[in-house]
């Protein structure tokens, strides 16, 4: 169809390609998410998580972790690049809001989630 042929119902809605509105947003890449899911793979084998979501946003990507779906996430899993110089770029943040671990370092960020139970004698 040529332009000259669409009526004004057809040109209301503008097609945006994917790699331009991408172009924008911070994401986790794939080192970050194979990290991510290892521990939530691990966490929902344990039966403590049960659903996932992430948003990929224009100043931050975060990766919520839940116990249902209809609930609050129990975790929220944050890379700002804009505190990349400051706090470190990944943090951890619990229901309330309060910020259980921040860092450069993602594997080790994650830590504060992956608590191990170690036989004491």
């Amino acid at each position: 169809m040529s332009e000259s042929n669409l009526t004004e119902a057809d040109t209301s809605a503008a097609v945006i390609p994917l790699r331009l509105s991408q172009a924008t947003k911070v994401s986790f890449d794939r080192s970050e998410l194979r990290l991510i899911l290892n521990l939530y793979g691990r966490k929902v084998a344990d039966g403590e998580w049960r659903d996932y979501a992430i948003d990929f946003l224009k100043d931050m990507a975060v990766f919520s972790v839940f116990r249902r779906t209809s609930e609050m996430p129990l975790y929220r899993i944050i890379k700002n690049p804009a505190l990349a110089r400051k706090q470190g770029i990944y943090s951890v943040m619990a229901t309330g809001g309060v910020i259980l671990k921040r860092g450069h370092d993602l594997d080790r960020v994650l830590a504060v989630l992956d608590k191990t139970l170690k036989i004491v004698r």
